[in-house]
């Protein structure tokens, strides 16, 4: 099965691992899902802000 990454540091998605694991968000199943990576990652810090702005 082919995993998919997002690389952080190009922006470019990668099948398979050809970059170091610090450069790499994944794995995803899909070229496509990889390729939202940088929404999925927004979207996640906007989550964990608002639940540590909630806990103060």
């Amino acid at each position: 099965m082919t995993e998919w990454f997002y690389n952080i540091k190009t922006g470019e998605v990668e099948e398979g691992r050809q970059s170091l694991a610090s450069e790499l968000d994944g794995p995803f199943a899909t070229r496509e899902e990889a390729a939202r990576a940088p929404e999925v990652i927004a979207e996640r810090s906007r989550k964990w802000a608002e639940e540590d702005a909630a806990g103060d």
